[in-house]
C-alpha cells in the first residue's frame, strides 16, 4: 500500500483526486492539506510514501514546501501536480528535490504510473511539461561537460529521452537496444554529469545546454 498525502488549496480538486485514487486498490490517501503549512505538519504526524503537491497555495505554496522539506531533512518523494505548464517554476521544483512532475489534466492511469515510480524511488516527468522546457533557449554555464568526448551521440539521445520523460524500457524500444544495455547507459550518463538521480540529469542537461 502506497500512502500519499495530497496537497491542494482547492477543495473539489483534492476530493476528486481523492476519489480517483480510491479506485486503486494499492494506494491510499491517508492525509489532506489545503496549504504548505498545514501539510508539513501531516509529514510529520504520518507515514507518508508519496507527496502530491500544488505549487501555487496560501500560507506557503508549493515550493516554500519544497524548501523546508529540504531543510528539515523530510525525504518523502514529492510529485508536483500543477494547471500552469510553466517551464521556470517547474525547473525551480525540481532544484529544490521534487522527483516529478505534472499538469492536473493527466488521466489516472499516468498518475498512478507516476505515483508508483516515486514510490520505488524513481522519477515522473511529463512529457508535455518536458517538451516546453526543452524548447526553451538555454544557456550554457559550464562548457567543459558540452563537449563530443564527454558524453557520446548515443548517451546524448538517451539523456533527450530520458528529458522527455521515457522509462529504460520505453528507450530501449525506441532505439531498438537492449533494456540492459539502456540501463548501463543511464548510469554512465549519471556518472559522467555527477548527478544521482534522472531529474537531476535532465535538469543539468538542460541547464548544461546539451538538449
Amino acid at each position: 500500500m502506497i500512502r500519499v498525502l495530497l496537497v491542494d488549496d482547492q477543495t473539489l480538486l483534492r476530493e476528486g483526486l481523492k476519489s480517483l485514487l480510491a479506485l486503486k486498490a494499492s494506494i491510499q490517501v491517508v492525509a489532506e492539506a489545503d496549504n504548505g503549512q498545514t501539510a508539513l505538519e501531516m509529514l510529520k504526524q504520518h507515514s507518508i510514501d508519496v507527496v502530491l503537491l500544488d505549487i501555487r497555495m496560501p500560507i506557503l505554496d508549493g515550493i516554500g514546501v519544497l524548501k523546508s522539506m529540504q531543510a528539515q531533512q523530510l525525504r518523502q518523494p514529492v510529485l508536483v501536480l500543477t494547471t500552469f505548464d510553466d517551464s521556470e517554476q517547474v525547473l525551480e521544483c525540481i532544484r529544490y528535490g521534487a522527483k516529478g512532475y505534472a499538469l492536473k489534466d493527466i488521466n489516472l492511469e499516468r498518475l498512478v504510473s507516476a505515483i508508483e515510480t516515486l514510490a520505488k524511488g524513481g522519477s515522473a516527468l511529463a512529457p508535455a511539461i518536458t517538451e516546453r522546457i526543452l524548447n526553451k533557449p538555454t544557456k550554457t554555464t559550464d562548457t567543459s561537460l558540452a563537449t563530443p568526448d564527454k558524453l557520446s551521440k548515443s548517451e546524448l539521445r538517451v539523456l533527450n529521452l530520458i528529458a522527455a520523460g521515457y522509462s529504460n524500457s520505453e528507450i530501449a524500444e525506441a532505439l531498438y537496444k537492449s533494456e540492459g544495455t539502456i540501463r548501463n547507459q543511464v548510469s554512465f550518463i549519471l556518472r559522467k554529469l555527477d548527478v544521482r538521480d534522472r531529474t537531476r540529469a535532465a535538469l543539468k542537461a538542460i541547464d548544461l545546454g546539451l538538449i
